[in-house]
């Protein structure tokens, strides 16, 4: 595995499988196991998702992958996780792999980086942006829920919650176990897209585009994670006409939540024939 260094100066790792045009994929490529991976199942994640989308790729494109959302959880941004920055992280692995031209795929915050990704920057060949609306996305939602995962953060340390039991898909019965640094660089990214004007940006993309999102990828929050509802799904039901008008393909899962959406076997027959159609 090889590394490169980050706009904060931590290293992350990264693997390169096949050959062909590139396609930058943030996953670990490496399965998970042991309690992890079991508590992963238990909520519909598979631990082996990375692998799993690595070899159902790597026979047509040079898959260059890298676990970014571990990364930021073991070596927290909590200042400095902005658009712009991680634009500069996904174009440093993209260099350190040799790839001046790169597709990429992003599923939730991920696919939405993808999009800043390519306002940032011309090298982008195709954009595929798995879990989040292009257009009419729940920036202010987002910004809610990691605001009260970040009080919750705070409280922790002062009055640490005791231990209940998780039911898995019933996010009332979660306890908030990240740290404070860990909780805030979400609000720090979702704070800087504030003001971020989705529609108005869609001229400045320019590369070949897909959405894929699961029909029913709706969630509903608790008053304890900020009380408002994450709907992925309604902006691009209700803008399908539009988003193609804009440019963007449009793939709707049918009957799969946000977790479903995500999964090889789900996203792998939508997202290789795209791909292999923008080669």
């Amino acid at each position: 595995m090889a590394s490169v260094r980050l706009h904060d100066g931590s290293m992350i790792g990264f693997e390169a499988h096949g050959d062909g045009p590139v396609l930058l994929l943030p996953v670990d490529p490496v399965p998970l196991k042991g309690p992890k991976a079991e508590a992963m199942r238990a909520w519909g994640a598979d631990p082996a998702l990375g692998q799993s989308l690595i070899n159902g790729l790597r026979d047509r494109f040079r898959v260059v992958a890298f676990d970014y959302e571990g990364h930021v959880m073991a070596h927290p941004k909590p200042e400095t996780l902005t658009p712009a920055n991680a634009a500069r992280d996904l174009l440093a692995v993209a260099d350190a792999a040799g790839a001046d031209r790169f597709a990429f795929y992003g599923y939730s915050w991920l696919g939405l980086l993808g999009q800043q990704l390519a306002l940032h920057t011309d090298r982008l060949s195709a954009l595929v942006m798995g879990g989040y609306p292009p257009v009419g996305g729940p920036y202010a939602a987002m910004l809610a829920v990691t605001t009260a995962a970040h009080a919750a953060s705070l409280a922790a340390v002062q009055h640490p919650p005791t231990p209940t039991e998780t039911v898995p898909g019933d996010w009332s019965t979660v306890s908030v176990v990240t740290t404070v640094d860990q909780t805030r660089q979400f609000v720090t990214l979702y704070e800087s897209l504030r003001d971020f004007d989705d529609r108005a940006a869609q001229p400045l993309l320019t590369c070949p585009r897909l959405c894929v999102v699961g029909s029913a990828d709706t969630m509903e929050y608790g008053e304890q994670w900020g009380g408002v509802t994450v709907d992925i799904a309604g902006p691009v039901r209700r803008e399908r006409a539009a988003l193609e008008a804009l440019g963007w393909d449009v793939a709707v899962l049918d009957g799969l939540d946000h977790m479903q959406a995500m999964q090889a076997a789900a996203v792998l027959p939508v997202l290789r024939p795209w791909l292999e159609s923008r080669r």
